[in-house]
C-alpha cells in the first residue's frame, strides 16, 4: 500500500483552496502580461518577463495540484480510534534525550505544504518520524532513525 497517496479530508480541502486561490490570481497576472506587452520591446521588458514567469508558475502549479488531487485518496480520519498513532493522528511526544515536548500531526506527503498549525509539526506518513510514530500507543517509545541520528520519542498523548 502506497501511503504517499493518502491525504486527510482537511488536507484535500486546503489543496482545493490553493487551486482556487491560484485560479483567482490568474486573471490578474494575464492582465499584467497584456499591460506589460504594451510597453514595447519585449526583449528588454522586465515587467513582461516577470509577469510571464508568474503566469508560467501559476499555470504549472495549478496543473500539478489538479493532477495530484486526481490520484490522491481522501481518508476521513475523524472516526479513527485514538488508541494508537494512525494516519491523521495528532500526538504529543517527549524527546527522551532533551525532554523537549512536541506535538506531531501525521499527514500525507502532499499536505506538508498546506499544514500550518500553531505549535504542531506536520510530519509525512512516509518520513522517518512519521513511520516510527505509526502504531505506537501512549507510553511507548518511537525510535526514529534518520540521517541526523537516532531519536527516541515517548508518546504522551494521542488526539
Amino acid at each position: 500500500m502506497d501511503l504517499s497517496l493518502f491525504i486527510t479530508k482537511p488536507g484535500m480541502e486546503k489543496l482545493q483552496q490553493r487551486i482556487n486561490d491560484l485560479m483567482n490570481e490568474r486573471p490578474e497576472v494575464i492582465r499584467a502580461v497584456a499591460i506589460a506587452r504594451e510597453f514595447g520591446d519585449l526583449s528588454e521588458n522586465a515587467e513582461y518577463k516577470a509577469a510571464k514567469e508568474r503566469q508560467r508558475y501559476i499555470d504549472g502549479e495549478i496543473d500539478h495540484l489538479r493532477r495530484r488531487s486526481a490520484v490522491l485518496k481522501v481518508i476521513d480520519t475523524s472516526s479513527f480510534p485514538k488508541d494508537m498513532v494512525r494516519f491523521g493522528s495528532y500526538c504529543v511526544a517527549d524527546d527522551v534525550s532533551n525532554d523537549e515536548r512536541l506535538c506531531y500531526h501525521v499527514v500525507g506527503a502532499e499536505e506538508l505544504n498546506f499544514s500550518h498549525e500553531e505549535g504542531v509539526l506536520a510530519v509525512s506518513v512516509v518520513s522517518p518520524i512519521g513511520k516510527s510514530l505509526l502504531g505506537k500507543k501512549v507510553d511507548e517509545i518511537a525510535v526514529v532513525r534518520a540521517p541526523m541520528g537516532e531519536r527516541n520519542l515517548k508518546i504522551i498523548e494521542i488526539k
